[in-house]
């Protein structure tokens, strides 16, 4: 497109994959340069960009440290089910610190200020940490549906959990990388107006849309619709399990610690699915041009982009609001109190069993009362 043609409407502006506008051949937004308004110039809009942003990150900083700390600092909250948490506090502590300051200078300024190195990592840093995230989502489930429904005492060990996260890495690396491959840092110029500024945006091969059409599509099953189907199928075969399972007294403690952990578990994977919805869907139709006519398409897209990072901050919320160890954990935190013998540990029916028999005949052979 040519620069005098940028003041007829916002038609023909699209993103790329981290919220950033640029035209079909490559150019930048020249909203900023007064060619046409531009709602997300506004005052108003920008304040409330930065502070929506600023509360993301501040609200995922936070709380994902805490939940790393805890699992570090209290041993008896080292389990196979709380180092894959740790993984995802983790992929979600990397969109915090690496992704979104960066992305909202560049929606703000439409011109990218970091150089070359970073508008390769940037993007590849937020896809890298999306695909962890699922990634471990969709092991826990698993580990879990292996644990529960086929009831297999024997659970993950540290060292198998631990080389299933570097995997997940390098899956979510590899699938990520075309984001980092396929990237351009240039400058624009436009001698008219004496302008010259930096672009950061995707250039796939060929020189068309459509390799980025196939990404995005295979992005959207790999990402989203495929792990979401098997995590769905896993936690519905759990949760049948655990309703009609019949067990002993001793044992209803521990089926009710099972329950609430598969639930807050499962309400983990709902809100990761509800808030990066609507961005995969927005992002699906925008590399098949079929929003590109709505007027206030940047705003809608940043929005979207605003709503799926929630998801960055949601999980300690959920901790904190459904589980007692993690909550009792961010309490003391806060006090500045050292209990850790307030965590309780969750485990499997056979291995909890068999630890408290061996207790209880070191003690004299009494039979456990609770578990």
């Amino acid at each position: 497109m040519r620069p005098s043609d940028t003041s007829n409407s916002t038609e023909e502006w699209e993103p790329d994959e981290i919220g950033v506008w640029i035209l079909p051949n490559g150019s930048m937004d020249l909203n900023h340069h007064g060619f046409h308004t531009d709602v997300t110039k506004h005052l108003g809009v920008q304040i409330t960009l930065i502070t929506a942003y600023s509360l993301i990150i501040l609200l995922g900083l936070l709380g994902n440290a805490l939940v790393i700390y805890m699992i570090i600092r209290y041993r008896n909250m080292r389990t196979v089910t709380n180092f894959f948490i740790a993984n995802l506090a983790l992929a979600d502590l990397l969109v915090d610190t690496l992704c979104l300051p960066f992305t909202l200078v560049y929606t703000l300024l439409d011109e990218w200020k970091f150089g070359a190195v970073l508008c390769h990592m940037v993007p590849f840093a937020q896809a890298l940490s999306v695909h962890v995230s699922i990634l471990t989502l969709t092991v826990i489930a698993l580990e879990r549906y292996r644990c529960i429904v086929f009831y297999l005492g024997q659970r993950l060990t540290w060292h198998s959990s631990f080389l299933i996260m570097a995997f997940t890495w390098t899956i979510a690396a590899v699938l990520a990388a075309p984001l980092a491959i396929f990237r351009e840092y240039r400058y624009e110029e436009i001698p008219s107006i004496n302008l010259h500024f930096a672009v950061c945006s995707e250039k796939w091969p060929h020189g068309t849309s459509r390799d980025g059409v196939i990404y995005s599509l295979s992005m959207l099953l790999l990402q989203y619709i495929i792990p979401l189907a098997i995590i769905s199928y896993a936690y519905i075969c759990i949760w049948v399990k655990l309703k009609n399972h019949i067990s002993p007294s001793t044992r209803n403690d521990a089926i009710t610690r099972r329950k609430k952990t598969t639930k807050m578990l499962a309400l983990v994977v709902v809100v990761f699915a509800i808030c990066w919805l609507p961005f995969h869907i927005f992002q699906l139709a925008s590399d098949l041009d079929l929003v590109l006519m709505f007027k206030e398409y940047k705003l809608i897209y940043t929005v979207f982009h605003i709503v799926a990072m929630c998801s960055t901050f949601a999980n300690p919320l959920l901790y904190g609001w459904m589980n007692k160890n993690y909550r009792n954990g961010f309490l003391m935190v806060f006090r500045c109190e050292d209990k850790p013998d307030s965590f309780h540990p969750e485990g499997s029916f056979r291995t909890r069993s068999m630890r408290r028999l061996t207790v209880n005949g070191r003690n004299g052979g009494h039979p456990p009362t609770a578990v």
